[in-house]
């Protein structure tokens, strides 16, 4: 089965900003790639407009339907952006 392609929306991070395993916490205005890979999904995030990706700590699972990529991206954006804090 082909996997979906990435799904990518920008948000705004709230204070407490969104933990990530290479460089801690990012706030501020950022991006949210959600891919899925061999049955795994991730979450990623980088500053808006950067090169650099950073895993999301915590934000990795098996996703056994390829078609709940969507949802899982939404949920994701839902809880992470908090433009008014």
């Amino acid at each position: 089965m082909t996997e979906p392609p990435a799904k990518q929306s920008d948000l705004t991070a709230g204070p407490g900003g969104v933990m990530t395993d290479e460089v801690g916490v990012v706030t501020g205005d950022l991006t949210l790639r959600t891919e899925l890979k061999d049955g795994q999904v991730a979450l990623k995030v980088q500053y808006k407009d950067a090169d650099e990706w950073y895993a999301v700590t915590g934000g990795k699972a098996a996703l056994k339907d390829p078609a709940d990529l969507d949802a899982v991206h939404a949920i994701a954006l839902a809880l992470l952006n908090r433009p008014e804090g």
